[in-house]
Formats: C-alpha cells, sequence, structure tokens
C-alpha cells in the first residue's frame, strides 16, 4: 500500500482529504505540555489529566502501530458565514454542529476505509479507528500527513481547500510510506487575531480556550466570566469568526452531504428560551448540541439575549431569572441590567 492507494480509497468514503504519518511520538508534544501547565486548558480536565501523556505517542493506543492514516472530511455547506449575517434577534450556532453529529459520520467513513484498506492490502493488520476524543494530536499528524499546516488561529488549514474540515485518523500496524508535511503560509496574515471578540487568539502563544468563545459556550459548566459574557455575542453555541475571516477560506468548496445541512440554521433567540428540556433534547438529539446540556444552552441565550439589549426580550429574560437553575438566574439577571432602563 502507497499513501496515493490510500488516497483514492479514502476519496471512495467520502473523504476529500487523506495521507500518511509515521505513527512515532507526537513532534509537538512538548509545546502541547507547556500549552496545558500554562493553564490554557482552563477546566478542560480531559487535556489535562493522565491522557495527556497519552498523547504523546500513537502507539500507546495501537501497540505496534506504525503508520497514522488522516482524512479529512469537509463540512462547509452553501449557508452564510458568521461574518455575513446579521440578524440580531437570532442566535449562532458553530457551522460544525449543524447537522449530524460529526464523530459517527467520520467513524462510519474510517470503519469503510479501514474495510477497503483490508480488501486492498493482501495481508492482515491490526487497526483503529480515532476521532477527536481519542487522546491523540490528531492535527500534528495530519500536518506531517501533508493535509494542511496549523494556522495562527489552531485549525489546520489546506492550501486549496481551506480549514472547513472534520479530521479522523485510522491507526494502522502496517508500515505505509509516509507522506511529507506542507510549509506554513499563513506568513504575516493577523486577521484572525484582529477578528476574535474576545483576544483569545495570541501571536506566538497560539489559542487561550479560556477566553475562546467556543470554550466559554461549550466547556465551561457554571457561569460564563462576566468580563468575557459582552463578547461572546450573539453565539449561543461555539464561533467561526477565526475561519470565516481566514483568506483560505475565501475560496473554501462546499459540501452537499445532508449529513452536515442546518436543522436549525441561527434559530430565534425568543424561541429558544422558551423551549422545555424534553424539546431541547428532541430538537438537538444526535447533534454536538447535547453537549452543551440545558442548563448551559439557556445560559448562552441569556448571554446572547443581553448582548442584543432588545426589549422584546425582556419578559422571557425575566421568565429565565426566576429558573430554579442558579447559572442560569444569574445570567439572565445579568442580561437584564443590559437593557435599556
Amino acid at each position: 500500500m502507497t499513501a496515493e492507494n490510500i488516497r483514492e480509497l479514502a476519496r471512495r468514503c467520502g473523504f476529500e482529504l487523506a495521507g500518511v504519518a509515521a505513527a512515532v511520538p507526537a513532534v509537538d508534544r512538548a509545546r502541547y505540555h507547556e500549552w496545558v501547565a500554562a493553564g490554557r486548558a482552563g477546566k478542560m480536565g480531559y487535556l489535562a489529566d493522565r491522557r495527556a501523556a497519552v498523547r504523546d505517542d500513537p502507539r500507546h493506543l495501537l501497540a505496534g502501530a506504525r503508520s497514522v492514516i488522516s482524512a479529512g472530511k469537509l463540512y462547509q455547506t452553501p449557508w452564510p458565514h458568521s461574518t455575513r449575517f446579521h440578524e440580531a434577534e437570532c442566535a449562532w450556532i458553530s457551522r460544525y454542529a449543524w447537522g449530524e453529529d460529526y464523530h459517527d459520520v467520520m467513524r462510519r467513513g474510517l470503519a469503510r476505509l479501514d474495510g477497503l484498506i483490508r480488501e486492498s492490502a493482501g495481508a492482515g493488520f491490526e487497526s483503529r479507528i480515532c476521532v477527536d476524543t481519542a487522546p491523540l494530536l490528531e492535527r500534528t499528524y495530519a500536518r506531517l500527513a501533508g493535509l494542511g499546516w496549523i494556522g495562527r488561529n489552531t485549525c489546520l488549514i489546506n492550501q486549496s481547500q481551506g480549514s472547513w474540515f472534520f479530521l479522523g485518523e485510522l491507526l494502522v500496524t502496517m508500515e505505509i510510506a509516509p507522506d511529507a508535511p506542507p510549509l506554513d503560509r499563513c506568513g504575516t496574515c493577523m486577521r484572525c487575531v484582529e477578528a476574535c471578540p474576545t483576544a483569545a487568539i495570541v501571536p506566538g502563544q497560539g489559542l487561550d480556550a479560556t477566553r475562546c468563545i467556543s470554550y466559554l459556550t461549550i466547556e465551561l459548566r457554571g457561569a460564563i466570566p462576566e468580563e468575557q459574557r459582552g463578547g461572546v455575542g450573539a453565539h449561543v453555541f461555539g464561533c467561526d469568526i477565526c475561519q470565516d475571516v481566514c483568506p483560505w477560506n475565501g475560496r473554501a468548496p462546499v459540501t452537499d452531504d445532508p449529513a452536515f445541512a442546518p436543522r436549525q440554521f441561527a434559530p430565534r433567540l425568543e424561541e429558544l428560551a422558551a423551549i422545555p428540556e424534553e424539546e431541547f433534547r428532541a430538537m438537538f438529539r444526535g447533534t454536538p448540541l447535547i453537549r452543551v446540556r440545558y442548563s448551559g444552552f439557556l445560559r448562552n441565550v441569556a448571554v446572547a439575549m443581553g448582548n442584543a439589549r432588545h426589549e422584546k426580550f425582556r419578559a422571557p429574560l425575566e421568565r429565565m431569572a426566576e429558573s430554579g437553575d442558579a447559572v442560569v438566574a444569574e445570567h439572565a439577571r445579568w442580561a437584564l441590567g443590559r437593557m435599556a432602563p
């Protein structure tokens, strides 16, 4: 098997990008541990606990692994970017979460790829499928596999196709000649740094996750720091701004894969504030939004309403301020405090 064979099989499985890296200790492992030690992972314990050391070497996940097959699946759909959408009464949901949970989509594709490789290889081998829940520095191996470079915004960027990609890996005990990493082509561009409302992208240091809107609206449990709430804007789940403004995404292709078509594109904040928990679960079942949980979702809706400052949001915020959930109630009171007297 060659890397070109792998790419052809990957295309048959629906992946636009694919490549091969050697299954050796990650070249970025020291920088990763320094990033965690500096506290930039915030309260994402799964990045700092015992699993942090596992990320150093793919062979911790599959003993005898010789190659890391990295695959990228395009998820950009032909809908507006957040920087071109200005409906002040609506919520913004990150593009990656509009449709089906990408973990399921990627695992299905990688399982099919595994099967096709087995048919073509003519020899047995062991394998393990990894998506981003596995402790693996996947962007590092995607870069080494030639899929793109890691941009200033810490996203993997492909020169011809941009950064709107989900990544997944197939670890195999088969040795395949690896690809070569591309050059970093961010140059002196600072658009993502300048566009980030919460100054989460720190030049020379990477992403400070504790300031990132995606972290604040998804990963962080409990209260969002008050000084960060204004920068969250209308985002109720994740953020796309640093990708929206990236010049390499200016001509990025789109996909017609129905798995990524939006179930709820920019829903109205007033409607979201009134959703009972059972309806929330039903509406977003099978999508990444379930991760934020009902309480976190309402917390984010309250912040977005406070940032919009529409008088029509006063009544729903007053109801939320009476919530039995202390976090939701506190964020609703904060939002009411931003309304005109």
